[in-house]
């Protein structure tokens, strides 16, 4: 496989950043979406069938701001 190597002011512009945030103003009202109504809190006695693998819990239990 071939690397090509190209100096980043051939591909990227100082004002690429300025265009891009332009570009993005435009845009955001053709993105619009419509509100939803936020779904009810569901109590915890309701949610059965959940399962979370050991991997996966190890990992929230050594995050810190999660399990400790």
């Amino acid at each position: 496989m071939t690397k090509y190597s190209v100096p980043r002011e051939q591909y990227e512009s100082e004002w690429s950043l300025a265009e891009l945030r332009g570009d993005s103003a435009r845009m955001a009202p053709h993105w619009a979406v419509p509100a939803e109504a936020a779904p009810a809190p569901v109590s915890p006695s309701l949610i059965h069938g959940v399962v979370v693998p050991p991997a996966s819990a190890r990992l929230i239990e050594a995050t810190p701001e999660y399990g400790g």
